[in-house]
């Protein structure tokens, strides 16, 4: 079975001088509650075969585990505890863990140039705020800081709980209320939703590093805009798979790369279409050439017979990962929390299918123009990128 507690609390819901205080509560929930100790939740897992887990991202946080259908009862009671009720013990020495992990995500570019193509594409707004936070404002934040944010997000009624496996769902709901009990006057926080001012920058971050890891990325559609399956199909042909476009071109016809793909990033109030590629110097122009030169051919050069293969793609990508009870119980947290319909997974297939080529081509001149487009790289020297940046906004640090 898979069991996950959500909270609508993330990185989008911090105030600046809080960054990165949900991911800090994510680990202190670990330390223990009013009712089990660090080891005590190690012990009982452990015990069970169990595997506990979270997880924060720019609008959620999420504490999940596997375990036996048998020890729902036992999951339920320790997780609850962890949740709503944590002791917030060893807080000064879990945060030099987080800064730790902080230390570790600055010196891997792989990972961290996203979270700088976020910066560029939404700027001020709240999306382009880190997850993980920052070395400085982790540093400032005491017991009662994280206390006060922890009691006023992590409240019953706004905590979702979903279960995948073999659920007998009229007991899931008896722990539900046992274990959160209703709270009279809690008000549960949503986020301010605005349209983030997008913007056309080329921003290059001096590190010495073998490859350039560079992010491209722009406006990309909403949670709920109808066009989002659409745009599923275009990630799948322009980079999601190995017969995608950026594969075959940058990889294979080319070799400039080893690693070249696609993706989307859905939110409440805007999105993200994105590719990365990481390249050598002397490779890196060449695939940042080729690549411009696939999103402007994009419109034209995508077949009845690529969707097909995309959509089909996607199906089955879908159907296989519905085997595992932790994708089903996420894709159910996950739309019940963001307040978007529970979908079957024929209804997606349905949708999936739906989509047409118009949809597509479409959805390419809507969210995937290159002129709306940021870009972003890692690298030890700029000129390289600089070269294929003319009409970007240039910024360095």
């Amino acid at each position: 079975m898979a069991l996950g507690l959500w909270i609508a609390a993330g990185s989008r819901q911090e105030p600046l001088e809080l960054g990165g205080v949900s991911h800090f509560i994510e680990h202190l929930i670990f330390k223990g509650s009013d009712r089990f100790s660090a080891w005590d939740i190690a012990r009982i897992f452990d015990d069970m075969g169990g595997e506990p887990n979270a997880s924060t991202s720019k609008e959620h946080t999420l504490v999940n585990a596997r375990f036996l259908d048998a020890d729902l009862d036992t999951a339920f009671e320790v997780m609850a505890e962890m949740l709503v009720r944590p002791s917030f013990a060893d807080l000064d020495q879990e945060r030099e863990v987080v800064l730790e992990e902080v230390a570790m995500y600055e010196d891997s570019p792989p990972e961290l140039i996203h979270d700088d193509l976020c910066e560029a594409v939404f700027g001020e707004h709240p999306l382009g705020r880190s997850i993980i936070g920052h070395s400085e404002t982790l540093a400032r934040l005491d017991l009662e800081t994280v206390r006060a944010y922890h009691d006023a997000h992590y409240v019953n009624p706004g905590i979702v709980v979903s279960a995948s496996g073999h659920v007998d769902h009229d007991r899931l709901c008896e722990l539900t209320r046992a274990h959160f009990r209703p709270e009279p006057g809690a008000v549960v926080r949503q986020p301010e939703l605005s349209a983030p001012g997008f913007r056309h920058v080329a921003q290059f971050v001096r590190k010495d590093t073998e490859q350039y890891h560079v992010c491209l990325g722009g406006p990309g559609p909403r949670r709920a805009d109808a066009d989002r399956y659409a745009v599923f199909v275009v990630d799948t042909i322009l980079g999601g798979s190995w017969s995608s476009m950026l594969f075959q071109e940058v990889r294979e016809k080319r070799g400039l790369a080893y690693s070249v793909y696609s993706y989307s990033s859905l939110y409440a109030d805007a999105g993200l279409t994105a590719i990365y590629v990481g390249s050598r110097e002397e490779a890196v122009e060449e695939a940042m050439t080729v690549i411009l030169d696939v999103l402007d051919r994009l419109p034209d050069d995508i077949s009845g017979e690529a969707i097909k293969r995309a959509r089909n793609h996607l199906k089955g990508q879908l159907v296989l990962s519905m085997e595992s009870p932790g994708s089903r119980m996420q894709s159910l947290g996950r739309a019940v929390l963001m307040e978007q319909p529970v979908l079957s997974v024929d209804e997606v297939l349905e949708r999936i299918d739906a989509v047409t080529r118009d949809d597509v081509v479409a959805a390419v001149r809507r969210h995937y123009d290159p002129k709306t487009w940021s870009t972003v790289c890692i690298g030890p020297r700029p000129e390289p990128f600089r070269a294929v940046t003319d009409g970007f906004a240039w910024e360095e640090r």
